[in-house]
């Protein structure tokens, strides 16, 4: 307890006797935990978006007018022994079914028909959005005599694949930097409070001080300024979640699966990643002064 009460002491007293590198610490740890967090709600949030995008591809395979009921059935099973079809997710739409779906999209097209020219059809949800082109090429390639042809939307599904992709990458490559640039300012910054006191320090080892002893009050000294920038753009992302991310998602959002990364969760990984920064950036810091 003692050596607790040493360490928190220490920690305090440097903290107020540097209290503006302590304030440009805690403002390097707010503006980069800030930014991450709007990035770690953007970022979700265009993930979901487009795993909700790859969730509506899927393969049309339409039946030939003359095929049979056994032919049928041998295609319907074709499907369910796909391993990469959603289970649950053939859907089978007959030629009544196409004919009333056609008329709610375009009455105008089906108002003075004298038969029903649309093929009944098998609807093809994939497992994963990625093999939607491999189901639809399998299903090519067995010619089964119910099959008329395979349609998939080649060219919407491969950009949807690719716009998922491009946001994935792009989202993991941006919180990497920004978490590095933190890391870099909060050492930077915490490096000028050693700096002012590295003759302290190189008396404390000269007499026989432990490394760890050394560097405990300051790594503390930075989990404390880390913590302090972490939790006050915590506060800020919850006004700006409160106040404009209703007025944004109102006019941009309409579908209740798409979502970004819980509140809590966000909150609880900038506090982690305030913390760590700040021990890493001064524990990093540190090494130099402490070879005496």
């Amino acid at each position: 307890m003692t050596k607790l009460r040493t360490l928190f002491a220490e920690a305090l007293r440097s903290i107020g006797a540097n209290v503006s590198t302590t304030v440009a610490s805690a403002l390097s740890v707010l503006i980069g935990m800030f930014l991450i967090g709007v990035f770690i709600g953007l970022g979700t949030w265009l993930v979901s978006w487009s795993d909700d995008k790859k969730r509506e591809l899927a393969v049309h395979v339409f039946i030939a007018d003359a095929a049979t009921t056994k032919q049928v059935d041998a295609l319907r099973v074709r499907l369910e022994s796909d391993q990469r079809v959603k289970p649950g997710g053939i859907t089978f739409c007959s030629k009544e079914c196409a004919l009333r779906v056609m008329r709610k999209r375009n009455p105008e097209l089906t108002a003075n028909l004298a038969s029903n020219p649309l093929p009944a059809s098998f609807d093809v949800v994939p497992l994963r959005g990625e093999d939607t082109e491999a189901i639809a090429i399998a299903v090519q390639k067995a010619k089964l005599p119910a099959v008329d042809t395979v349609r998939y939307g080649k060219e919407v599904s491969q950009r949807i694949l690719q716009i998922a992709r491009g946001i994935q990458v792009v989202f993991g490559i941006i919180v990497i930097i920004l978490l590095a640039a933190s890391t870099v300012l909060i050492a930077n910054t915490i490096r000028l409070s050693i700096f002012a006191r590295r003759r302290e320090i190189e008396v404390m080892k000269l007499v026989g001080a432990s490394n760890w002893y050394v560097r405990g009050p300051f790594m503390l000294e930075g989990v404390l300024t880390g913590l302090a920038g972490s939790l006050a753009a915590v506060f800020l992302l919850f006004l700006g979640r409160e106040v404009a991310v209703p007025q944004i998602l109102g006019h941009i959002q309409d579908d209740p699966d798409v979502r970004a990364m819980a509140f809590t969760w966000t909150a609880t990984i900038l506090v982690a990643g305030g913390l760590a920064i700040g021990a890493l950036g001064s524990g990093l810091t540190l090494r130099r002064f402490l070879r005496v």
